[in-house]
């Protein structure tokens, strides 16, 4: 069901809502510290098996307050601590400094220089141009933005679906874009945010060309990370 409009009232029902994050926050310097980089790999890898802290000191034959120590990056465990870590856990030594300095990508494309290509089910005069991407990364979640042309030559019906999150901002142009049971009209300016896995595309032609983003965000498939 689509809402005509973000929610913002907040916890006592007035005012505008809080976002849960602070778009100017930056990390403290602790985050780069080898440390804690060693601690947050450990304590992601045990709520992976679903294993307490007393399950992993059974296992390792650590302290709870030793291992307490090193979840939280107070200390700087030895080799041997890390052998019997990655044994108990059942990866590689090496899986505990991967958040340690990891390089962040980025993707700087120019006007006009996106990746023309076609995404599955694409029909006739549809133009994606893909306007960046990153492979696996430490968030979990894989995004295409796309910057999307429809002309006179394009077919009307196309539906699409398919798993996570999509969003949609119109440039030019206006259409009527169909959601499941909804149908909004959309124009410049606009914008619509859904879930991806009911049925959507645009459902009728009013201004042509319609150019818009579509950006979809969808989980990264655990076997590629």
């Amino acid at each position: 069901m689509a809402t005509s409009g973000p929610e913002t009232r907040g916890e006592t029902g007035t005012g505008p809502a809080k976002l849960r994050q602070d778009p100017h926050a930056v990390k403290p310097v602790t985050e780069k510290r080898l440390e804690s980089a060693i601690g947050r790999e450990v304590r992601n890898h045990r709520r992976q098996h679903n294993l307490t802290i007393g399950d992993l000191a059974s296992a390792t034959g650590m302290s709870l307050g030793m291992l307490s120590k090193i979840e939280r990056g107070n200390i700087s465990p030895s080799l041997a601590t890390l052998q019997s870590l990655s044994q108990a856990l059942g990866v590689p030594i090496t899986s505990f400094f991967k958040g340690f300095e990891q390089e962040r990508s980025a993707v700087f494309v120019k006007a006009g220089e996106g990746v023309e290509m076609e995404r599955r089910g694409t029909r006739a005069g549809h133009q994606y141009n893909l306007l960046g991407h990153i492979g696996n990364n430490l968030s979990g979640v894989t995004v295409e933005p796309y910057l999307i042309t429809l002309s006179k030559e394009s077919d009307v019906f196309p539906t699409f679906q398919h798993d996570g999150l999509e969003f949609l901002y119109m440039l030019e142009g206006e259409f009527i874009y169909r959601h499941s049971e909804t149908r909004v009209h959309m124009r410049p300016g606009d914008s619509f945010f859904f879930d991806a896995d009911a049925p959507h595309g645009p459902d009728d032609f009013i201004k042509l060309p319609c150019i818009y983003l579509s950006i979809i965000c969808y989980p990264q498939d655990r076997t590629e990370r």
